[in-house]
C-alpha cells in the first residue's frame, strides 16, 4: 500500500513538472526570415500572380517566411511576396502582431489560388503581392508593387459606401462595433502595429471602406 502511494506521489510530481516546464516554455519564438525569389517560385508566379507588364519586376520582390498565430492557438508558418523596399518593415509588424498573440487565419501566396483575389478571400486568407488593378478602376492596385497587405479579409471585408460585401462569411463582421478575434479597429494592435511602420490602413478611408488592407501609402 506504501509502494502504491509512493508511486502515485511521483507520478503526480513527474506530470507536475512536466506541466511547469512546457508553460514555462510557452509557445515557439517568432522567426521570420526575407529571400529573394528562387528560380523556382518565378515559375510559378509568372502568368498567376505576375506577368509581363507588371510595375514591378520579380528581382524587386521578395518572399517573407514568418510566424503567425491561428485561431487554432497554434502558431504556423506563412509565406507573404512583398517590394523588397519594406520587407523588413513588414517583418517587425508580424513579430509585433505575434508577440502580442493576435490570430490570422491563413497565410499563403495569392498563387495558390490561381491569382484570384476573389477565391483568396473566400478562403480568408492574408496575402500581398499581386499584380492586378485597384478595385472598381483601371490603375494598379498597391498589391501590384508588392506595397499592401490583405489581413483576414472575411473578418475585415471591404465594404461599399451603400454598406454591401461581395463575401457572405463577411455579412457578420459589417457591425464593426462588436470586436472580435482577427478583427481590425482603431486603437487595436493589428491598425496600431501596421501605423508604427509608417503604413495605412484602409478602415479610414471614406465612402468605401477596405478593413482588410494596409498600405505603404496609405491607399
Amino acid at each position: 500500500m506504501k509502494r502504491l502511494i509512493l508511486c502515485s506521489a511521483l507520478l503526480l510530481v513527474t506530470l507536475a513538472t512536466s506541466f511547469v516546464a512546457g508553460a514555462a516554455a510557452g509557445p515557439p519564438s517568432f522567426r521570420g526570415t526575407t529571400s529573394p525569389l528562387t528560380p523556382t517560385l518565378k515559375a510559378r508566379m509568372t502568368g498567376v500572380s505576375w506577368h509581363r507588364g507588371c510595375p514591378v519586376p520579380l528581382s524587386g520582390l521578395r518572399l517573407l517566411t514568418l510566424s503567425y498565430h491561428g485561431f487554432d492557438g497554434r502558431s504556423h508558418t506563412g509565406r507573404l511576396v512583398v517590394n523588397r523596399s519594406v520587407a523588413t518593415r513588414v517583418l517587425v509588424v508580424f513579430r509585433r502582431l505575434y508577440r502580442a498573440n493576435f490570430p490570422i487565419r491563413r497565410m499563403q501566396l495569392v498563387d495558390a489560388y490561381g491569382g484570384s483575389d476573389f477565391r483568396s478571400i473566400e478562403a480568408d486568407n492574408s496575402s500581398a503581392f499581386n499584380c492586378r488593378p485597384a478595385t472598381g478602376s483601371s490603375s494598379w492596385s498597391n498589391h501590384a508593387y508588392g506595397l499592401a497587405i490583405d489581413i483576414n479579409p472575411i473578418e475585415n471585408p471591404y465594404v461599399t459606401a451603400s454598406g454591401s460585401v461581395a463575401h457572405r462569411a463577411s455579412r457578420p463582421y459589417l457591425n464593426r462595433s462588436r470586436v472580435r478575434p482577427g478583427m481590425a479597429y482603431s486603437g487595436g494592435e493589428l491598425v496600431d502595429a501596421f501605423r508604427s511602420a509608417g503604413w495605412g490602413w484602409g478602415g479610414y478611408w471614406s465612402g468605401d471602406r477596405d478593413y482588410q488592407h494596409f498600405s505603404a501609402n496609405g491607399r
